[in-house]
């Protein structure tokens, strides 16, 4: 359970609609032993636990997270930063998290408040590290805003805390080994398990509990998905059952069934599962894909499982009855959203800006975008905006850069392939070109803030109405580490003064001079 969670100055926002709160939580970062999967290690975790604790707000709510990091181990990352992943931060770029982009990271022994508004959005969101690999140690969890208006509450009977599932992949080693065998190796690290909502198993460890969701038959269950995933994308069934998807990353759709869905690295969806079989126990599946799974013996991609439990059955692993019944699998294409989120807003016209980002591999394992490999800049770059930088030569360094301008339709053209899961802060955007498809859609292309790289010319398009730095990079963060990113500079000028400037707190412009007198250990 969180530490605290108040709401405080509530305020009527309509005379017959819903109150918007600042919700106060608090958040101890900080180094436990864990063995979610049977096998102990360190970690590095929000509230010591995995997944982190779920934060959970209404519509229209702002928030306050006193993030305490109290990271002491001397074999992972002692310093910190968090990403509240799929929020817009609108004048508040500062809170967004990554390291060196937004902020230098919070030092050990201290405090420091993110404090931001959620601004209208609803639906599903999460949380994680934003410093090099650290996320994969631990610190991640699900971030939820629940709508009390939901324009497809009608479909639904239950949306609660016991309707979040979590997905992601757990490592034995620490991350920071990880890491440096994999840039010393080129070879990809592979996970020694799956976890659903935390649990999982892996070959000849101990036959931990599987996660169990329990439903009660005739019930309509909105379920809320999260990758918290730092490589593989999981394929996510439940045996048995179809499912309808009616949210991808925090945006309504009209809602489509289908019976699997690849869900990337960050990606978050909501389906409604009917509870209409008999009361039984069924699988659920999220099976990864990606890199040489069979190269780790610990990993076995039939242990990715969960159980879905009707009330009545017995408290036993699923049986016979449990059938993975292969069918349609989730397609973004099909997916448009509702009516109220304005599908195909941006239009069909030519964009005001194209940018094409060219993914290259000269020399294993950087990668390149466009021939510049990212590293961190050692001044953040949202720091560089507020003191004036405006041209891509004013930054430093500068060809990481690229400047966009003021309320303009850009489109951003990603050719080529590798699964990249490709995520942009402090927007959401519409995939007009999908993988693998020649024709855009401007009419009503799905909506997300992460798109897999699959092959063709895959494009989206979002406009600049929101001033910051923000960064845009491979959610596989192997690959983040070795360069996959760029930073876009949003409106330069508008950051410093007018309606749309930076809002900065002095813990905010402490945080630098803080992190850069520690020790490297510290670091």
């Amino acid at each position: 359970m969180l530490a605290s969670s108040l709401r405080l100055a509530a305020l009527a926002l309509l005379p017959s609609a819903s109150y918007a709160a600042q919700v106060v939580f608090d958040l101890n970062i900080v180094n436990a032993q864990l063995s979610p999967d049977g096998f102990t290690r360190d970690t590095v975790v929000p509230n010591g636990t995995f997944p982190g604790p779920v934060f959970t707000v209404q519509k229209g709510d702002s928030v306050v997270i006193h993030t305490h990091n109290q990271l002491t181990d001397p074999g992972m990352r002692r310093s910190t930063s968090i990403h509240w992943h799929g929020f817009f931060q609108a004048r508040t770029s500062g809170m967004d998290g990554p390291a060196f982009v937004n902020q230098c990271p919070i030092a050990p022994g201290t405090t420091f408040d993110y404090v931001f508004d959620t601004a209208g959005q609803t639906g599903n969101y999460w949380y994680h590290s934003h410093l090099s690999t650290q996320y994969c140690d631990g610190l991640r969890g699900a971030f939820v805003v629940y709508d009390p208006d939901d324009p497809l509450k009608d479909l639904y009977d239950v949306d609660d805390e016991s309707t979040i599932i979590t997905l992601g992949e757990w490592y034995h080693d620490l991350a920071p080994d990880v890491t440096n065998q994999f840039l010393s190796t080129q070879i990809i690290p592979i996970m020694d398990s799956v976890l659903i909502n935390g649990k999982g198993r892996y070959n000849g460890g101990l036959a931990v509990p599987y996660a169990v969701i329990t439903v009660k038959q005739g019930l309509r269950y909105r379920f809320r998905v999260f990758s918290l995933s730092c490589r593989p994308f999981m394929t996510l069934s439940f045996d048995n059952h179809t499912f309808d998807v009616m949210e991808l990353d925090g945006v309504e759709h009209d809602p489509v069934p289908f019976q699997n869905a690849d869900i990337y690295a960050a990606q978050r969806i909501s389906l409604i599962l009917n509870a209409n079989q008999s009361i039984s126990n069924y699988w659920i599946r999220a099976p990864p894909t990606g890199g040489n799974l069979a190269s780790n013996p610990n990993f076995n991609s039939s242990l990715s499982l969960a159980i879905l439990r009707y009330e009545g059955a017995p408290a036993v692993e699923p049986g016979p009855d449990s059938v993975n019944v292969v069918g349609a699998k989730l397609d973004d294409s099909l997916m448009h959203p509702i009516a109220s989120e304005g599908p195909g807003k941006l239009g069909s016209g030519p964009a005001d800006k194209t940018i094409i980002l060219n993914i290259s591999q000269p020399t294993p394992p950087l990668f390149d975008i466009n021939g510049i490999s990212y590293v961190s800049p050692s001044l953040p770059v949202l720091l560089q905006l507020l003191s004036g930088a405006a041209q891509p030569t004013d930054f430093m360094p500068s060809e990481q850069v690229i400047v966009l301008p003021t309320n303009a339709i850009v489109d951003i053209v990603i050719p080529g392939a590798g699964a990249h899961p490709f995520h942009l802060h402090g927007h959401n955007f519409d995939v007009v070109v999908e993988s693998l498809k020649t024709t855009a859609n401007y009419v009503n292309p799905p909506r997300r803030d992460v798109v897999p790289i699959n092959g063709g010319n895959t494009t989206f398009r979002f406009f600049t109405g929101n001033p910051g730095a923000w960064f845009l990079h491979c959610h596989i963060d192997w690959h983040l580490e070795v360069g996959l990113a760029v930073v876009f500079g949003e409106s330069p000028a508008l950051n410093i003064a007018g309606s749309q400037s930076q809002i900065q707190t002095a813990q905010w412009q402490a945080l630098c001079p803080m992190y850069d007198a520690l020790d490297p250990e510290f670091q």
